[in-house]
Order: structure tokens, then C-alpha cells, then sequence
């Protein structure tokens, strides 16, 4: 019998490991858990990275590997256990509403936003939405536990494009099988749970019996929130975050995108196929610059007492851009907007906190001298004036270089940071005298039906691509850091995104064919042995289903437009 030797990532060790034996058998074999910390017990491995690549545990193991078995404290073991959810979810679906579909809308705070939609579309090519009551839900929820009680096993086979597309026909999925007949492929992986077939974006876990952990169904609408656990520790689910505001501008976004004939990836491709993407981009460009209009309208409502706007927003969601434009549509209704970075009010290095790991921890409140930014704002709503410092970051001092302000009449001061939304940032000031603006990417357009697009990884492609052309960046280096960012933003960003005034939402219909130009070239480059390759061969993946847009389409991008700070050629 023929061996292969293996290196195990998890203890350093060398195996040599027969031909034929699947992950699994050689996880149950020297690693059949993971240690978290958060959970303060080890966790059951989910899936594996063989040399980087994310691989189901049925995998058969035929050559020399590096191999490192992962659990649900790692961001693709993770995904892994809520694609194996999702299908848990689907089948309950299928048998409960048979002539109805599943449609896997978008992220949460607290987990998957879903409806149920009709096998049809409106009279105005819409999805019509079911709508569920709370028995429904309870009902959906007690089939999904049944099913994870049963253990069923999950499988995969490769199917000719034909076969897989007529599976999909079968479950109503037209839009999976549309983009999939899209594709030019000759075979299909497709999925089994129950004798019920699907597809999904990468592994699942072996048996439904994995899942045993929290989850629930919380009725949001005429939809529901699928919720799943937390991130570090499977045994406690995710709170249900208030994310009224956050639902509704996906929502609205949602049913824009449908007004212009974009139900998803499909429609979005052919749409570029047949030369409508400099259309696209006019009209995406036009809701966009409505929404500032509607913002500035807002505040100049207030202006008898608003004399402070906040902008907030996580990483890579436009907020330079959207201060920019902000203050631009409040010129044109008369007033005279000033802007100053909050970064110009951290504390020097010496008072500057650390983190667990004794690094300089930046993105804490404590990093920013409040009664300072307190005391200025103060004196500014008074009518006095302030001597405004420039925090020099490389020597880690606030500098005072004689930049005077004070208020007038029609001035406004537009504020942009990361804690901007937090009532403990400025509490000593009127609130009344504040708008607070919360601004993300909160893209809606699904692959298909049940593969939604991620908005971190949209924010991802665009901070790789002004990264590598601006900041001399890597797109490993970015890749690599990005859950360090995603961290900071669960913590100091997202817990406060509903305490806003308004919310804009930066996502433009065209924007991932554009990224797909910059950023698959940027990926490519990603070597495999870097820790970064997982993470970049995931994104290669799921961008393989989207078609680019040309050099010439691209230069159809208006110089205003929030996609030019990422790109480049922005005139504001």
C-alpha cells in the first residue's frame, strides 16, 4: 500500500498517512478537535486547509500535504458550518413550502437575512415575497432541529452542467441555474442532503449532526433573520442586534437593483455582456448622488440648530468620499461646510493604550483625547475659536501649527472617525447640536439564491485595490490584516450603526465588475505557500462568476464618484 507523508499545521508533526484515507479518518486519527479560547474548550475540526486550500474532510488524501484541520474559531471553518446550516435550512424549506424558494438575501449583525419568495416574478419583475408568521417560523425551526438530530450525511458528486442544471431547475432556482448555464462549464459539483441536491461555494461538513449548536429564526418583516453562533464560541448564538435601519436600506437598495433589471450576478453579467454598463454606471452614480442630496436636505432642515455632522462608517465604505460629497450638496443649499479629521485628536503615543498582545491599540476610545475634542466643539458651538492640532504620526505627538477656526453663521463642521456614532465620545456636548451620518457598502446582489455576496468581502477588494495603488501595500498584507480591521470594527463600529440621524449606502450596482478588473490580477500574484493564499483563492473563486468591465468602461466612472477613492482620478 502506498504512503504518503504529511505534515499536521496543528502540532508540528510529521504522518505518514496511507493513500485513500479521506481528512476525516486522519483527523479522527491525530486531531480530532481544535483548542479555542474563546470557548474555553477545544472545538470539533469542521474542514481542512490542505496546502492552503480549503477542503472538505471527504477529501481522499493521494499526495505529500501540509495539512491544517480547522473548527468553527476559524473564519472558513466557520463558513463551512453555516453553508451546512443553510442547506439544513433549505431542505426544512423545501418540504414545508414546496412551491416556494429559499432566497439567502444578505448579512446581518445577527445572521442571514432570508425570505421566502414565489417560483415567479411580479408583474414588474419583482420576487414576491411569502409572507411567514411567528408559527411558521417555529414550525421551520423544530424541521431544521429534526433534521440535525437525524445526522444525515452530506455528499457531493460532479455532475455534467446539464444534469446539475436540471436539479436546480427542479428546485425552482432559476437564477442558480441561469448563472450557472453562464458560466460555459462542462460539470457542476452538486451537493446531497436527504436525496435533495444544491450547490454551494465551497465545503461542507460530513453530517448534519456537526450542527448541533445554537441557531434560531427571528421573524424581520416579511422575512426572518437566520441567526447562527458567535464567532469565537459555537455553544452561544450571536445577540439579535437592533438593525431596523440597516434592513431598510438593504431593502431599498434590494428593490432598486430589481427595478433596473439586476435581480443578481446573472442578470448583472448579461446586462454587461449586452453593452449596459456605462448606463448602469449613470444611473448608479445618479441614486447615489439623490441619497447625498436627501442627507444635506436633512441637515439643512436642522440648520437653526445642527451645527456638527458625524460621519462613521467601517473600513473601506467610502467615508472620505461621502464627507466630500456631503459637503459639497450643503454648498449648494448655502451653507459652508469646514472639515477636520478626528485622527487629529489622538492622545500622544505615551498615553496611547495597548492591547492584549502589548501593542499600541488605536482604534480604542481611549486612543482619542476627548476632553479635548469635548472642550473644542464646546467652544466652537459658542461662538469661540480653537486652534485645531495636526497629530503627527510617526512621532506620535499632537502639533499645534496656528490652523484657527471658529463657526459663523452658515458654517458647519463635518467630522468623519471611527467612533463618531459613539454618545461616549463627545458627552459633554448638546446632542441636538449633532448629525450623525452612518455610511457602509451594503451590497444586496446574490450569486444566486441561496450564495449571497458578503459585504466584508466587497470592502475587502476595495481597500486591496487603493492599498496596492496608493499606500504601497500588498494585497497579502491587506488580506492578512483584515481580520485585525474586521475585530476593531466588530467592537467600536457596528454596535452603534443604528444610532444614526441617516445611512448611506456606498454600494454601486457595478462595482465588483470593476474590482474584478484590479483585483484578480492583485490576487493572482498571492503565492501558495502564503498564509494569505486561502483567503485569495476563496476571492478568486466566487469573482470567476462575475464578468469585468473594460478599461473603456471604466473611464465612464465619474471623477466624483466614491469608486475614483479607490481606483483613482477623483476631483473632490
Amino acid at each position: 500500500m502506498t504512503t504518503f507523508n504529511i505534515l499536521c499545521a496543528n502540532d508540528g508533526q510529521h504522518y505518514d498517512v496511507q493513500a485513500g484515507t479521506t481528512l476525516k479518518e486522519l483527523s479522527d486519527r491525530i486531531c480530532p478537535d481544535v483548542p479555542s479560547v474563546e470557548a474555553g474548550h477545544n472545538l470539533p475540526v469542521l474542514a481542512a486547509l490542505v496546502d492552503h486550500k480549503l477542503k472538505g474532510l471527504d477529501t481522499v488524501i493521494s499526495d505529500p500535504h501540509e495539512i491544517e484541520f480547522i473548527a468553527y474559531n476559524h473564519p472558513d471553518g466557520r463558513r463551512t458550518f453555516l453553508r451546512s446550516l443553510s442547506f439544513v435550512l433549505q431542505n426544512a424549506v423545501r418540504e414545508m413550502f414546496p412551491d416556494n424558494v429559499l432566497v439567502i438575501d444578505h448579512s446581518l449583525p445577527s445572521g442571514f437575512f432570508c425570505e421566502i419568495v414565489e417560483s415567479r416574478l411580479s408583474d414588474v419583475g419583482r420576487l414576491v415575497t411569502v409572507n411567514l408568521s411567528e408559527d411558521d417560523l417555529l414550525a421551520l425551526r423544530r424541521r431544521m432541529q429534526e433534521i440535525i438530530d437525524a445526522d444525515l450525511p452530506f455528499s457531493r458528486t460532479r455532475l455534467p452542467l446539464s444534469d446539475a442544471i436540471k436539479v436546480f431547475l427542479s428546485n425552482k432556482q432559476f437564477f442558480k441555474a441561469d448563472l450557472q448555464k453562464s458560466l460555459g462549464r462542462y460539470a457542476c459539483s452538486v451537493y446531497w442532503l436527504d436525496g435533495r441536491g444544491d450547490s454551494f461555494h465551497g465545503p461542507l461538513v460530513p453530517s448534519t449532526g456537526y450542527l448541533k449548536k445554537v441557531f434560531g429564526l427571528v421573524k424581520i418583516g416579511q422575512g426572518f433573520c437566520l441567526q447562527y453562533p458567535s464567532h469565537g464560541n459555537p455553544e452561544k448564538g450571536i445577540p439579535m442586534m437592533k438593525q431596523s435601519k440597516i434592513s431598510r436600506s438593504l431593502e431599498e437598495y434590494s428593490t432598486w437593483c430589481q427595478t433596473t433589471g439586476i435581480l443578481g450576478v446573472s442578470s448583472l453579467n448579461k446586462a454587461i455582456r449586452a453593452g449596459r454598463a456605462v448606463e448602469l454606471i449613470n444611473l448608479a452614480e445618479a441614486r447615489m448622488e439623490r441619497n447625498y442630496a436627501a442627507i444635506a436636505d436633512m441637515i439643512y432642515a436642522r440648520r437653526d440648530k445642527v451645527k456638527i455632522v458625524f460621519i462613521a462608517g467601517p473600513s473601506s465604505s467610502g467615508k472620505t468620499s461621502t464627507s466630500l460629497r456631503l459637503a459639497q450638496q450643503c454648498r449648494v443649499l448655502g451653507m459652508r461646510p469646514k472639515v477636520i479629521e478626528l485622527d487629529n485628536y489622538f492622545v500622544s503615543r505615551d498615553r496611547t493604550p495597548r492591547d492584549a498582545d502589548g501593542n499600541f491599540d488605536f482604534e480604542c476610545l481611549e486612543a482619542m483625547d476627548l476632553e479635548l475634542l469635548g472642550n473644542h466643539l464646546n467652544t466652537l458651538l459658542e461662538g469661540g475659536e480653537v486652534e485645531i492640532p495636526r497629530y503627527d504620526f510617526k512621532t506620535g505627538t499632537p502639533l499645534y501649527e496656528g490652523n484657527r477656526m471658529h463657526l459663523e453663521d452658515k458654517d458647519i463642521l463635518i467630522m468623519e472617525g471611527i467612533h463618531a456614532l459613539d454618545p461616549a465620545m463627545v458627552p459633554s456636548v448638546d446632542g441636538s447640536h449633532i448629525f450623525r451620518v452612518y455610511a457602509s457598502a451594503l451590497t444586496s446582489l446574490n450569486l444566486d439564491e441561496n450564495n449571497n455576496l458578503s459585504t466584508s468581502d466587497n470592502r475587502l477588494l476595495r481597500r486591496m485595490v487603493r492599498d496596492f495603488k496608493y499606500r504601497g501595500h500588498t494585497p497579502e498584507k491587506t488580506i492578512l490584516g483584515w481580520d485585525s480591521v474586521r475585530r476593531g470594527e466588530s467592537k467600536y463600529i457596528f454596535p452603534f450603526q443604528e444610532n444614526t440621524d441617516a445611512l448611506i449606502n456606498t454600494a454601486l450596482i457595478y462595482e465588483l465588475p470593476m474590482l474584478k478588473y484590479f483585483a484578480e490580477p492583485l490576487l493572482r500574484r498571492i503565492p501558495p505557500t502564503s498564509k494569505a493564499y486561502t483567503e485569495a483563492v476563496r476571492l478568486l473563486k466566487f469573482l470567476e462568476y462575475i464578468v469585468a468591465l473594460s478599461p473603456e468602461e471604466i473611464a465612464a466612472i465619474p471623477p466624483t464618484s466614491i469608486m475614483r477613492e479607490f481606483i483613482g482620478g477623483q476631483t473632490l
